[in-house]
């Protein structure tokens, strides 16, 4: 999660040996008591702070995640169904509200402290660490592939567990009979002896005075009746009949629309600003300067945003009236895509500000003596998110207090944001958090959401803030360009004595640059750089750029040693049978010995990421002499898909954003500014290009993976490792169709 994890490591450390220390002082107990207020309805129970049960025996799960598309929101909900041994047939959900008992805790567990096998007597004071850690920092994040294999593993399977032992214990009390004598199943608890049978509904109310356990006995995965079930996502239904809720369908009485921009040039200043014409425009009420404010953009950068806005009484007499104003922007407008490229091959070159990730086996030395050398450089760009639903937020500021509308992926983060723009305390602000039309990062930081509160403390009305498409993409938190230079010393088998690897600038996760396989001298590092453009996490972060490097280069090595591809890789896999399993499969699935004939190709790519193992094997024809993609074929290893259909939908997923961003994403500076500004100059994928996919899933038992962005990283290495198959040509810069052409699909 960026600069999150390093910066806090050691406050995380302190805070979890306080509570070692003082044990069960600090432990956290029920926190149903702080937030029964704000989520238990009428005729409900809250037992657990994430479960409510209602008279009927409906229950409805809490789920502390956000829904943009991935369908974690179901998947969470399965986990803790499951140890509840709740009946699905009466299972409902709803998402947490933005409040501090709702703070991302388990990410302490899962990442910060992950494997760390703690004594049983621990855990529940290094949770409650936890959750004054992520109280402290306002963590509600739905990102990082984090919601199944972090929250669903160590709060939704727990709570389930915990809720059901609750449960139990309050129908043992009432019945006056053993613990032990008591089971569960699809929502009523059994006493056989005496042949009671009740719905958990019956004890609720006295369950809820109860402390959960934070170390309950969790199932055992053979005996998971819910879990790796393919069970219908919560959203769809509504997305498919439109009754779904977003941001955008809003209405509150006496709002007013807004659109806005800032600077085109990078930290640039309001110079001038003639807005005769834009107030003459009919339903144009004001035209708004907002100050200099702050941000983060949760990897560290702190952007200076002074912006323009337009209200009016709709969204598109607003746009027209931005459209009008006379605006003069200052800023170093000498910038180009060129002069930031040069700038990092310079620091590529600065051995004396290199930093090292790994260093083993003497890797310069042998380089130095090595009979074969392969080298090659990689480069790829600056990448928007491009998000199909425009930034917007509604906003509502009376009486010193404000309420805030939006699909964002920090509901509390955007919070404190909203109440430090505004000078207000946190419990000021009451924030709504909506479905997303995609976020892939980009709607964790709260620019846009701070702008909409602003306009309305302004002026003193409802404000529903749109950005145009144009403003979205011109001022994101980008995914950073940069380049990576390889060389790799080859034995007589061909296969890689060392391998080098500086790159320039260094994110997140830590361990994207590192390779799997079987190489004794290593040495990996990078050259910190300056990003001229605002950076941020984007779809899988570091793993997406060192995925197309790595596995790019390993290919490159292969048919410098004369060896098939998968079998080069294979070789190099033996001390890892897991990703060995994955890779074999995939080669298997794709019928990868069978020859393809001329003007075709097969390229394969491997990348474990956020705990989860992929392999894909890219198909394309040559025709007309443009590329087209035939199939793709994906196998992953997450440890268990909790819900198979939901994690192959992601699978897809991340290969259409994979393959979008390798043939055709670029976002270029020139004059100090961004140059696209729609879907005509940054293209995505259509459905008439896009490949047939296929998705096999490998439930090995490991310990629960990430499905959202796993998916990505193989893609743009496996596609070009294809093109060289089938044309000869060695792509190392993206994006591809710069080198060749693509078919768009029109033609079948």
């Amino acid at each position: 999660m960026g600069k999150w994890t390093r910066r806090t490591f050691i406050g995380v450390g302190a805070l979890a040996g306080g509570g070692i220390l003082v044990g069960v002082a600090i432990r956290p107990g029920n926190l149903n008591k702080h937030v029964d207020d704000h989520v238990a309805g009428e005729g409900e129970t809250l037992v657990h702070v994430y479960v409510k049960i209602d008279k009927d025996n409906v229950i409805t799960v809490i789920v502390p995640h956000s829904e943009m598309g991935q369908g974690a929101q179901t998947a969470l909900t399965q986990m803790l169904a499951e140890e509840l041994d709740a009946d699905w047939r009466k299972i409902r959900f709803e998402e947490a509200p933005a409040l501090k008992e709702y703070a991302m805790y388990t990410v302490g567990r899962g990442e910060l402290l992950k494997n760390i096998d703690f004594p049983k007597f621990i855990v529940p004071s290094i949770d409650a660490a936890m959750m004054r850690l992520a109280d402290t920092l306002d963590a509600q994040i739905t990102g990082g592939s984090l919601s199944i294999r972090v929250t669903g593993e160590y709060g939704m399977r727990v709570a389930g567990a915990a809720t059901r032992d609750m449960l139990k214990q309050a129908a043992a009390q009432t019945w006056d009979v053993p613990f032990d004598e008591i089971e569960t199943e699809r929502s009523m608890l059994i006493h056989e002896p005496s042949a009671r049978v009740e719905p958990y509904s019956a004890v609720a109310e006295l369950a809820a005075t109860m402390n959960p356990s934070y170390v309950p006995t969790l199932k055992d995965p053979k005996d998971f009746k819910i879990i790796g079930q393919p069970i219908q996502r919560f959203d769809i239904p509504a997305k498919v009949d439109g009754t779904a809720r977003f941001a955008l369908d809003v209405r509150l009485p006496d709002m007013v629309y807004a659109t806005i921009q800032r600077s085109p040039i990078v930290r640039g200043r309001l110079a001038s600003i003639d807005d005769t014409a834009a107030r003459a425009v009919k339903g144009v009420l004001d035209v708004v300067k907002l100050p200099v404010t702050e941000h983060d953009a949760l990897f560290g950068d702190f952007i200076a945003d002074e912006a323009v806005a337009v209200i009016a009484n709709g969204y598109w007499a607003a746009h027209r009236g931005l459209r009008a104003l006379d605006i003069q922007w200052d800023g170093n407008d000498q910038v180009s895509s060129e002069t930031i490229r040069a700038r990092q091959y310079r620091e590529l070159e600065n051995t004396d500000e290199r930093e090292t990730d790994i260093d083993v086996g003497g890797a310069t030395e042998v380089l130095a003596t090595a009979d074969k050398i392969v080298s090659a450089d990689y480069h790829v760009p600056y990448l928007a998110h491009a998000c199909m639903e425009p930034l917007n937020a509604t906003a509502d500021f009376r009486d010193g207090k404000c309420e805030v509308w939006v699909g964002c992926q920090n509901p509390l983060g955007f919070r404190r944001a909203i109440a430090t723009s505004l000078g207000l305390h946190e419990d000021d602000v009451t924030l709504h958090n909506l479905l997303m039309g995609g976020g892939f990062g980009r709607k964790s930081t709260a620019d846009w959401a701070m702008q909409a509160a602003l306009l309305s403390q302004r002026i003193g009305r409802p404000v529903q803030l749109i950005w145009s498409r144009e403003e979205d993409m011109r001022q994101d938190f980008y995914r950073p360009a940069l380049p990576s230079r390889f060389k790799a010393a080859l034995g007589n088998d061909g296969e890689p004595l060392a391998w080098q690897n500086t790159y320039v600038s260094k994110m997140e996760p830590v361990e994207a640059p590192v390779v799997p396989y079987a190489i004794k001298a290593k040495d990996i590092g990078y050259v910190p750089s300056e990003h001229y453009l605002p950076i941020g996490p984007w779809r899988s972060v570091d793993e997406s750029q060192h995925g197309f490097f790595v596995e790019s280069f390993i290919d490159e090595c292969a048919h410098a040693a004369g060896v098939d591809p998968f079998v080069y890789r294979a070789n190099l896999l033996q001390e890892h049978p897991r990703h060995l399993a994955v890779l074999e499969r995939a080669a298997k699935e794709a019928n990868w010995n069978q020859p393809m004939g001329p003007g075709r190709g097969r390229g394969i790519a491997l990348k474990e990421s956020f705990g989860t193992i992929v392999a894909e094997v890219a198909e394309v024809s040559l025709v007309h002499g443009e590329v087209v993609m035939d199939r793709f074929v994906v196998v992953a290893d997450p440890g268990l898909a909790v819900n198979p259909d939901g994690f192959a939908a992601q699978m897809e997923s991340g290969v259409i954003y994979g393959l979008t961003a390798a043939i055709y994403g670029e976002i270029t500076v020139q004059d100090g500014a961004v140059v696209q500004s729609n879907f005509h100059d940054y293209e995505a994928l259509r459905i008439s290009a896009s490949p047939v996919i296929e998705t096999h899933i490998i439930n090995s038992g490991h310990k629960t993976g990430g499905a959202g962005e796993p998916g990505t990283p193989p893609a743009a290495p496996a596609l070009a490792n294809a093109i060289f198959a089938a044309t000869g040509q060695r792509i190392r810069e993206l994006p591809l169709r710069k080198h060749i052409s693509f078919s768009t699909g029109a033609q079948s």
